[in-house]
């Protein structure tokens, strides 16, 4: 099956983007997922090709309008069973876990929002499941589109050449990821620690899962705590 990613944006040029490069843009061309997208702009029926209007009940900014993006999202998935998303900053945290989720599916739909958001009507009418990348704003969901999609791709099946590459990374088991290195053996006058170099590949695991530990306790105590629902 491939994964096949299609996404609703008013600049369908901005796509794919840095996935064209890299393990992405290899496993692109090998077929190994798909990309497509969908100008917004097109399901405008005015001459001026409108999609946007002022905020009811007055406020900076426009929205973009529903009966615009409706048709947009029906053209695309009205017999579509993959995940409708929408790129928004009031979203739920993309998490490792939901990555792992979607890369298991067949795709996405994703909606790239723009200017002050999108009419709620739509996002309830055509169950958008809201994302968020971080807590900061943007100009609008396509680098956001472009982030989660370099989470799910790099996880497909063959995308990454040792399939152990993603097991030992940050979030994967709920942790910072260990410190690395490499060769030289002294750099700058540090050395590699010599447990990794020891052999031991027990005494290195442990020490790395020690590492992992110490560095999320510093600088994410609340990966310790757990999922929200959990505490």
């Amino acid at each position: 099956m491939t994964f096949r990613a299609t996404i609703l944006t008013l600049y369908p040029e901005m796509f794919p983007g840095h996935l064209a490069f890299s393990l992405a843009g290899k496993a692109l061309e090998r077929g190994q997922w798909s990309l497509d997208t969908v100008q917004i702009r097109d399901f405008a029926e005015d001459r001026h090709r409108t999609v946007d209007d002022t905020p009811a009940g007055g406020g900076a900014g426009m929205v973009l309008k529903p009966d615009i993006l409706a048709k947009a999202i029906d053209h695309v998935s009205r017999e579509d069973n993959r995940p409708r998303l929408l790129m928004s900053p009031r979203g739920k945290p993309l998490t490792q876990e939901r990555v792992r989720e979607l890369a298991a599916g067949e795709g996405v739909v994703i909606v790239c929002g723009r200017f002050e958001g999108v009419d709620q009507r739509v996002i309830d009418a055509r169950r958008l499941e809201e994302v968020s990348i971080g807590d900061y704003i943007l100009s609008g969901g396509e680098p956001a589109a472009l982030t989660l999609l370099d989470a799910v791709v790099r996880i497909l099946p063959g995308v990454m050449g040792n399939a152990l590459s993603g097991t030992h990374e940050s979030f994967e088991n709920g942790l910072l990821e260990h410190p690395q290195y490499t060769r030289p053996q002294v750099f700058e006058g540090h050395e590699i620690p010599a447990i990794l170099t020891s052999g031991n590949h027990a005494a290195i695991e442990k020490w790395r899962l020690e590492e992992a530990k110490k560095l999320t306790a510093e600088r994410r105590p609340d990966l310790l705590a757990g999922p929200p629902d959990s505490r």
